[in-house]
């Protein structure tokens, strides 16, 4: 088995947190001694980035956006690149499937803000994955090789040293259902081997690929034990003292 590239474990908060229970996760975080190489990576709602900033001081983390549009403007409601990128922020989540599917952002819409966010000096995490229904119907390589594709030709071959790709599949976000360990690296393997035949073996070898849906302290362990899963996105269980467990299962 070839040597895995660093590691990514990524909170993402989603729409939750209180003041109060924030700092109480942070000074969990803070607390846990990681002796192995990894990048962690939490992703608050915009309005609690602040409170991080100031509360979370572990060296292995850094903190993300979970959004943005490119530019600053008349856009109300929204937040921009310029406007992270002024307040310390270097990290992106893209295209979750949250966003795809209750704000209408589509493949192209996707590959353009993953364009724009690596020209602007942002390191991304490029959420790709496929509903059950796509699944039942045997469609998870035509929908996230086409998710995949329409990034890559968006970006030029050395913006992918500033891109994490992670795997989620919808039908697994939040349900409790997980993808096994099997067929989470069938796709994970599948995605790189398409890689290296599109955009070159280097960037293959390199590129970061999470899992995401439903991982907690359990499940990560065994899932990490795969050649091609390269660390996790996740969701619910980065809220608890638990995310530390997963942090350690990245070993």
């Amino acid at each position: 088995m070839s040597a895995k590239p660093q590691p990514v474990a990524a909170a993402n908060w989603k729409c939750n947190g209180s003041r109060a229970s924030i700092e109480k996760l942070l000074e969990c975080f803070n607390g846990q001694e990681i002796t192995h190489d990894v990048q962690c990576v939490v992703a608050p709602t915009f309005v609690h980035l602040p409170i991080v900033q100031a509360k979370l001081s572990h060296p292995k983390y850094v903190i993300s956006a979970q959004n943005a549009i490119s530019k600053s403007g008349a856009f109300t409601g929204e937040v921009s690149m310029p406007i992270l990128k002024d307040m310390g922020i270097n990290w992106l989540i893209i295209g979750h499937s949250e966003r795809r599917t209750y704000y209408g952002e589509t493949n192209e819409i996707v590959a353009q803000k993953v364009a724009d966010a690596v020209k602007q000096g942002f390191m991304v995490i490029a959420c790709i994955g496929e509903t059950l229904q796509q699944r039942e119907a045997n469609q998870t390589a035509k929908v996230v090789l086409t998710q995949t594709a329409a990034i890559a030709k968006m970006v030029p071959k050395e913006a992918w040293a500033n891109i994490v790709l992670a795997y989620e599949p919808v039908w697994a976000i939040g349900t409790g259902k997980v993808a096994t360990p099997e067929q989470a690296q069938e796709v994970h393997a599948m995605l790189r081997q398409w890689v290296t035949e599109k955009i070159g073996a280097d960037v293959a070898a390199k590129l970061r690929i999470l899992y995401g849906g439903s991982v907690n302290a359990a499940n990560a362990k065994v899932l990490y034990a795969k050649q091609d899963i390269n660390g996790f996105l996740v969701g619910g269980a980065s809220l608890k003292p638990g995310f530390r467990d997963i942090v350690s299962a990245t070993q």
